[in-house]
């Protein structure tokens, strides 16, 4: 019944025409100033959730529905006659709780790096994303802050340990082992629709400029991690397609090997196709796939034995400011540490109030098996319908 009840919301709001003039023309900039010649940006976004999960309960289960975070971004860019531009970028955590945000290791610092683009393309280097996960193409979704596939919000919660359930393990289509450590990245202009990435992260570590330390000293830590990536897009006729395809490679730290564990290998392949349909709505299908060596996509279980695998499925169609999409997951994880297998359904709805603050309605259910958890069994169920804001300065 929450399936259908979500659904037809969503298709009622598809229907709807086209948003009236007034709050949807009001829009709040970034801060933007100019000294010495250099360019200084400050922008930033709030998201916040209000769901009704349900899920086995608890005795010590916290059932409060209510979640967000808030993002602080800075960017100080100088322009050259010649074209070139150098920047030095940065992005800060200000706010999250234990469903929303925490992606980088609930850090303040989530990013500071510098880059430089030329006609020859752009060479970044600090704390940021690998270019395996700036490429990745995993399929359309109607608010990726919420998607089945790599969220920056969820829904359900683990009474063991008080914090997001699917940290148990979380459907991730998309390579990124070298998450926000330090390191080197190069793109390359677009050319024919091309475009290819490389990246090199010598260790695990978050001291801004990569070589700088060997990070900590934990068990099983890989070093020397190695990234490729490679984008296309492209029109033929009335078809939008783009594809990527990703990998990662990295050595394990010898002196903290133990036993059962070798160095990473990782890969990820995402096809996403478009077209309009008349002249003003849009669909558009696609997916990914990515499998690992690495336990649950843990840098630091990368086993001997065993793989761990997650493929995503979806489809969009937009009209206006109004969008209505579903999204289909399955992963497993089989190793020495265990084996966990999650198998996920989303549908929802999105409308986009103005230039900064867009809404999505939806549901959501994550099906677990093969496990060991809080329920005293082998098999866990959960769903939740949800509405989620976003607001962004860009």
């Amino acid at each position: 019944m929450k399936i259908f009840l979500t659904a037809g919301t969503c298709l009622v709001a598809l229907m709807m025409p086209a948003h009236a003039e007034g709050i949807s023309d009001w829009r709040l900039g970034p801060y933007e100033t100019e000294f010495s010649g250099l360019n200084l940006h400050v922008a930033g976004s709030a998201q916040g959730t209000a769901t009704t999960a349900f899920q086995p309960s608890a005795a010590d289960l916290n059932k409060t529905g209510v979640s967000g975070a808030a993002t602080l971004t800075a960017d100080l860019t100088r322009e050259y006659d010649s074209g070139m531009e150098l920047a030095l970028k940065t992005a800060f955590q200000l706010a999250h709780d234990r469903l929303s945000g925490d992606n980088y290791g609930n850090d303040l610092v989530q990013k500071v790096y510098g880059a430089m683009r030329t006609g020859l393309g752009t060479v970044e280097v600090g704390m940021n994303d690998g270019v395996a996960y700036s490429f990745a193409i995993t399929g359309p979704v109607v608010d990726a802050e919420v998607s089945l596939d790599n969220p920056n919000a969820t829904f359900f919660r683990n009474p063991t340990t008080k914090r997001a359930f699917i940290e148990q393990f979380a459907l991730n289509s998309a390579v990124e082992p070298s998450y926000n450590y330090a390191k080197l990245s190069y793109y390359t202009p677009m050319l024919f629709g091309v475009r290819i990435g490389v990246s090199y992260t010598p260790s695990i570590a978050k001291d801004v400029l990569p070589f700088v330390s060997s990070g900590p000293r934990l068990a099983n830590r890989q070093e020397s991690i190695w990234e490729t990536a490679v984008n296309y897009r492209d029109s033929f006729g009335n078809y939008e397609v783009g594809f990527s395809g990703t990998a990662a490679f990295a050595h394990l730290d010898e002196g903290m090997r133990t036993p059962g564990h070798r160095g990473l290998a990782d890969w990820a392949l995402g096809l996403e196709i478009a077209r309009p349909i008349g002249e003003d709505m849009k669909f558009s299908l696609g997916g990914a796939y990515h499998r690992s060596n690495a336990y649950g996509f843990d840098l630091f279980e990368v086993e001997t034995e065993g793989e761990t695998n997650s493929a995503h499925i979806s489809a969009k169609i937009e009209r206006g400011p109004f969008s209505f999409g579903i999204e289909y997951g399955d992963g497993n994880a089989v190793g020495a540490s265990g084996k966990t297998g999650v198998r996920g359904y989303q549908v929802a709805g999105g409308y986009k109030i103005t230039d900064n603050l867009s809404a999505s309605l939806g549901w959501q259910e994550l099906r677990y098996a093969d496990g060991a958890f809080y329920n005293g069994r082998p098999r866990i169920n959960m769903d939740a319908v949800f509405l989620h804001l976003h607001f962004e300065v860009q």
